[in-house]
């Protein structure tokens, strides 16, 4: 377990996590990024999710973790593959250390973010993600559906086109843009289909805010994850256990950002327990989205000249 002091900012807790992380690059690398991301978000103790003291029965923070590092030399575009071969190579070598699907969503949601990561210093856009999107031909759309296959996902609905059991189609942009606006939608693919502007006018802005205002590193991001369920019913909670009770959750959310600060500490607490009983009901996705966040706050920070 990876253990970060409280009254760390977020990117001291970055440079925390990266100073204890072996072996570490000698700069920022977009892999290097995700990989910090991914574990920064998984140890901050989020309603229904893994952290460090509490695993699901197929999923826990050390296969997170190990996800997270295990995906760095695909994202850091070491084989010079396209999007596509990108995110197979990440879900392929994710799988080998995990004993579950740990980080579909997390690479779907951020390998536009590292194939558009160009240089250490040079601020990323929404506008270059959306431009790997662009890119990908029918090859991008058959290896994404087969990354996707090879993470053995059980959460996957059957949809009446672009079924992720059917061929591949020839445009991965049509399939997430069916994905996003067909019951049940899916977030992530709502990025790929939107151009990446809303991660950044919705969750980057809520990290930057909440940092802005003097929270610690743990409570900007429970926040920012607060924040986004509120907005958005969480699409993990919808396929599993349907629309009417992600919305449920939604307002429950929102009910806990409406309290006096002081106050929200027991209610997150109690949130969390009714995610955990009777059974898991878990907004896995709205955490793969704090964590393309927190891959934009980290790389265009350039955290790494502070270690």
């Amino acid at each position: 377990m990876i253990e970060i002091s409280d009254n760390l900012t977020l990117l001291e807790a970055a440079v925390a996590i990266s100073r204890k992380l072996l072996p570490r690059p000698t700069r920022l690398t977009p892999g290097w990024c995700a990989a910090v991301a991914s574990i920064l978000e998984a140890t901050a103790c989020k309603p229904g999710n893994v952290s460090p003291d509490k695993s699901f029965s197929d999923l826990s923070y050390d296969d997170l973790c190990n996800a997270a590092l295990a995906m760095v030399p695909a994202l850091n575009h070491e084989k010079k593959t396209s999007l596509g071969g990108m995110i197979k190579d990440a879900v392929v070598c994710s799988r080998s250390k995990t004993r579950s699907n740990a980080n579909l969503g997390i690479i779907l949601a951020i390998s536009p973010l590292a194939a558009a990561s160009t240089s250490p210093g040079h601020p990323l856009k929404p506008a270059d993600a959306d431009a790997e999107i662009k890119k990908c031909n029918a090859q991008d759309s058959l290896d994404i559906y087969d990354a996707i296959k090879l993470s053995t996902a059980r959460s996957l609905s059957t949809r009446d086109s672009y079924d992720i059991h059917s061929p591949a189609p020839e445009s991965i942009h049509h399939a997430m843009r069916h994905a996003a606006t067909t019951e049940p939608t899916d977030s992530i693919a709502a990025l790929w289909a939107s151009g990446y502007q809303s991660l950044w006018d919705s969750l980057v802005s809520d990290l930057q805010y909440n940092e802005a205002h003097g929270e610690s590193w743990e409570q900007s991001i429970i926040f920012t994850a607060l924040s986004q369920l509120a907005r958005t019913p969480d699409s993990l909670i919808i396929r599993r256990h349907g629309r009417q009770k992600a919305v449920q959750i939604s307002s429950e959310a929102s009910a806990v950002l409406e309290l006096p600060h002081d106050s929200r500490a027991s209610a997150i607490e109690a949130l969390d327990w009714r995610l955990r009983h009777p059974c898991r009901i878990n907004p896995g996705t709205t955490a793969d989205l704090v964590a393309a966040a927190l891959y934009v706050h980290l790389w265009n920070s350039n955290f790494y000249t502070l270690l």
